[in-house]
């Protein structure tokens, strides 16, 4: 009985590193609850990891895969609340389009996609929904 609890232990916490292990100080860990389209690309709801690739560019991913990179440009606001990813919403199509850091006024914008842009040119409304992240 011992011997199956400290390898059930060590199982644990072999996969709870596996999937903190792709993250490093600056990366934004979301729980995003709806499927989202980034670039042209539709994502599943899921635990996803924004992590700057450089000052141009992020890489959006879930653990254990590679995802996308996407270019951006600097954001500024007044300092960010909270950390969170912002999204545009048409109808039940999401398009992550910002990422912000808590206590940071500089965030980082995503262009829009050619289909953001087609909704947005035929007066399709027009919702934003944030969720919620961590550093």
């Amino acid at each position: 009985m011992k011997t199956i609890r400290i390898t059930l232990s060590i199982a644990l916490l072999a996969l709870a590193s596996t999937m903190f292990a792709q993250t490093s100080p600056g990366d934004v860990v979301a729980d995003v609850p709806f499927a989202f389209t980034v670039a042209g690309e539709t994502f599943p709801a899921g635990r996803y990891i924004v992590k700057p690739a450089d000052e141009h560019s992020v890489r959006i991913f879930r653990p254990q895969t590679t995802g996308i990179f996407v270019p951006t440009h600097a954001s500024v606001k007044t300092t960010s609340d909270e950390t969170k990813l912002v999204f545009h919403r048409y109808g039940s199509t999401y398009f992550l389009r910002a990422v912000w850091l808590k206590g940071n006024p500089n965030g980082r914008e995503l262009f829009p996609s050619a289909a953001e842009r087609k909704m947005s040119q035929h007066k399709a409304e027009m919702e934003i929904a944030q969720v919620r992240a961590t550093q």
